[in-house]
């Protein structure tokens, strides 16, 4: 052995020439191995799913908030200091019990001083009668000496004319005449005095008669006033206005409360929390297939492997638009007669919109699946199968998919995939809704019953790929039916692939069996 290091030793000193020929023979070994490790790395392993037969149920996915039938916020239209509180959360009330006392005794005195003024309002009134009472008695007075005094001027008038004619006579001297005709003229006066004293008093009376009315108005304006602190003074007795449980209580004993520019929420209580709803929000692609009635399913964080059930009641045509998504409100009703569910938990709506029965399943990772292959290839696959032009074309994107749906990887029209990687995923197995209450779209898109035409691979006992024209229909965003085409249950469909020179998006995370990992992604999974 050193005789051979000796020797190798003495060429490589020698010239430049000796030391080439010494490095070639292992960098070419070097290049052939690599050369060969790669083309035996060139082989491409395939992934695949078994075709399966069943029933598929396509739904509407959401995520919404759990409401009471009824939320009645109870307030204070007074303000004051809280001197007692009778309720705590989750208290069951009926309507008309009391939840709080607001310290009563401003507006006792308030009340009071209202009743002493409609009291003397009242007095003021009597008062004013009473005058009333007198001033008519000296109108009728007045009329009694208006009467006498005509009389007087009679008289007065016919002894003027007796005097007057025995004057003529010169029975009576003139000096009787001119005392006759001054009596006379004194009884005018007096009458006419009489007449003005009794228009003066029936103007008193009229005067009293008014202030009597006003006097009386008044008596209503106090009367009001006490009706207006009757009513303050209710107010500061707090009571359920509704049979229900208190969700929500935010004052407490001594706690001021100031309502002088609105009523403050003291108290929130639902009414039958046995009956709720589930308040979600639906995407405007899918309320048209919502239909009221239409059973739905859903689950909550706290109970994630229960499924409750309940009823579409209603779908709401109040549009809200979030970061120019317009979502509506769909109300699903049900019964939570142990009182398991509360208000305000989150829940994860399915809403079944079209279902396919006793069909052949194909999974969808299938139908994502675009083979490395050149085109030429590709084209002598689809001639030596018979996939006709059309679905050449489609698959190679050059066909626009059906309004709604979009388009799979490898051009073909798949709204599971578009609408489900758009939808996200939430721990619970649903779709994003952009936070718990909703808000954000739902997990599904397209039409309820699809019938897009669309070629996926299988993979035959001799390990080559067939290409296969299919018309799916019903999907349920890991399956979608079949509706036409050369697919068989059992049959391995290829839903993704492995070489040495192909792209980490098609290389599987986890064993064929279930599919491989990245086949899915997006995809909202199951309950």
């Amino acid at each position: 052995m050193a005789r051979v290091l000796e020797i190798l030793k003495n060429l490589w000193q020698r010239s430049m020439m000796h030391r080439a020929m010494l490095v070639a023979p292992p960098v070419v070994l070097l290049l052939l191995a690599g050369y060969v490790s790669v083309g035996e790395r060139s082989t491409a392993q395939y992934f695949t799913a078994k075709v399966e037969h069943g029933d598929i149920s396509q739904v509407v996915q959401a995520t919404g908030t759990i409401n009471p039938v009824n939320t009645v916020p109870v307030g204070s239209v007074v303000s004051g200091n809280v001197v007692s509180v009778s309720v705590d959360f989750n208290s069951q009330v009926k309507k008309g019990d009391l939840l709080a006392q607001i310290d009563p005794v401003p507006f006792q005195v308030a009340l009071a001083q209202a009743q002493a003024s409609q009291q003397n309002a009242v007095a003021n009134v009597a008062n004013l009668e009473a005058q009333i009472g007198t001033s008519t008695a000296n109108v009728s007075t007045m009329k009694a000496n208006i009467a006498k005094a005509h009389a007087t001027t009679v008289d007065m008038s016919t002894q003027l004319k007796r005097t007057k004619l025995l004057a003529e006579q010169g029975v009576l001297s003139a000096q009787q005449n001119d005392d006759a005709q001054a009596n006379y003229d004194v009884a005018v006066a007096a009458e006419n005095a009489t007449i003005a004293q009794e228009k003066q008093s029936e103007s008193q009376l009229a005067a009293t008669v008014a202030q009597r009315d006003q006097a009386k108005a008044q008596v209503l304006i106090q009367k009001a006033a006490v009706d207006s602190a009757q009513l303050q003074l209710s107010y500061c007795t707090i009571k359920a206005p509704i049979d229900g449980t208190v969700v929500n209580r935010t004052v407490n004993v001594g706690q001021p409360v100031a309502a002088s520019l609105q009523a403050p929420n003291l108290f929130s209580i639902g009414q039958d929390l046995k009956h709720m709803l589930v308040y979600s929000n639906t995407d405007e692609a899918d309320v048209g297939r919502i239909k009221v009635g239409k059973q739905a399913t859903f689950r909550v964080d706290s109970f994630p492997r229960e499924t409750f059930t309940g009823t579409v009641s209603q779908v709401r045509m109040n549009a809200m638009t979030i970061q120019n998504v317009v979502t509506y409100n769909t109300m699903i009703a049900f019964d939570n007669l142990d009182l398991k569910l509360f208000p305000g938990m989150t829940a994860y709506v399915s809403i079944p919109v079209a279902e396919a029965k006793n069909v052949v399943k194909i999974p969808n990772g299938a139908l994502r699946f675009k083979p490395d292959l050149s085109d030429s290839e590709r084209t002598a696959l689809y001639a030596k199968y018979g996939v006709t032009d059309t679905a050449r074309a489609t698959a190679a994107g050059r066909v626009a998919a059906p309004p709604g749906d979009g388009a799979v990887a490898g051009g073909a029209s798949n709204a599971a995939a578009t609408s489900a990687s758009a939808a996200g995923q939430t721990p619970g197995g649903q779709s994003g809704q952009g936070g718990p209450g909703g808000g954000g779209r739902s997990g599904s898109g397209g039409g309820g019953k699809r019938q897009d035409s669309v070629i996926i691979w299988k993979l035959l006992p001799n390990k080559s790929l067939q290409p296969v024209q299919v018309t799916l229909g019903v999907t349920d965003f890991t399956f979608t039916e079949l509706v036409s085409g050369n697919v068989n249950s059992g049959d391995d469909l290829v839903i993704g692939q492995s070489t040495n020179k192909s792209s980490a998006s098609q290389s599987p995370a986890r064993s064929p069996v279930g599919g491989p990992a990245n086949a899915t992604s997006g995809v909202p999974r199951r309950f």
